[in-house]
């Protein structure tokens, strides 16, 4: 690995990552050329604007080439460029939402601005110089809205006022996601509210059955209860009866004794 390749992988690294992946790639390089390394381990981790800034040369490698070839036609006098250098500008821009949407970072129009404002001011330059291609590590300062190159006044784009259609249908779309949130949030709230209603009257029926069960119980026990009391009674009435009428056999003996 030369100095030059590890610098170009560690300004293509996750922004996140770039600390980690700078102190690996020294950590590779310093084998082979120290000088390198140290050199590396000083490079400083870029702005959110700059890092995507980056991100574009090395992923929409075609639509950065074509700013800079522009800008270098408008240079040569040729000014009927102008529309598309405008319009690579304002096409990185959208790629630059989408870079820095799919990396989990905001792509707020301050920063959005920023990047416009570097792509317009590395067109005037015409190219990264002093730094290595698609190693920025800052924004670059913006050049302002006519920039003198080569003699020539070249009208550089601006960041548009109006929102490019990509950045309104995001809006759209994440308005349209947010009503939608909310109204499945309603409706799970709607349901939920629901099934505790439906737990609350299922627990109040269970504890009316389960009162109602324990005083069948306690009145199941008390009867019987009762029925075994009564059944002592009869036993015992029958026990008086049948001595009753042995007694009256006894004397019914007796009495016809008396008569023969």
């Amino acid at each position: 690995m030369t100095y030059d390749d590890a610098v170009a992988e560690l300004y293509q690294a996750p922004h996140a990552d770039f600390v980690a992946t700078r102190k690996r790639l020294a950590g590779e390089l310093k084998a082979t050329d120290k000088v390198g390394a140290g050199k590396l381990g000083k490079l400083g981790r870029p702005n959110i604007s700059a890092w995507v800034v980056n991100q574009l040369f090395w992923q929409a490698r075609e639509l950065f080439d074509r700013l800079l070839e522009t800008a270098a036609q408008i240079r040569a006098g040729d000014m009927a460029a102008s529309a598309e250098h405008r319009d690579a500008i304002t096409k990185l821009r959208q790629r630059a939402t989408k870079l820095l949407e799919d990396a989990g970072h905001g792509a707020t129009e301050g920063t959005l601005r920023k990047v416009a404002t570097t792509l317009s001011a590395l067109a005037v330059a015409g190219g990264f110089d002093p730094d290595p291609p698609g190693a920025l590590a800052d924004d670059r300062d913006p050049p302002g809205f006519d920039a003198i190159m080569g003699g020539v006044v070249v009208p550089v784009a601006a960041p548009p006022v109006e929102e490019e259609p990509s950045i309104k249908e995001a809006r759209a779309r994440k308005k349209e996601a947010d009503e939608q949130a909310a109204r499945d949030a309603a409706s799970a709230q709607a349901r939920r509210k629901a099934e505790e209603a439906e737990r609350a009257r299922k627990n109040s029926e269970r504890n009316r059955l389960e009162t109602a069960l324990r005083t069948a119980k306690a009145d199941a026990v008390i009867r019987g209860r009762n029925i075994e009391a009564l059944r002592d009674q009869l036993a015992e009435a029958e026990r008086l009866a049948a001595k009753a009428n042995q007694a009256v056999e006894e004397i019914q003996a007796e009495l016809d004794a008396v008569d023969s």
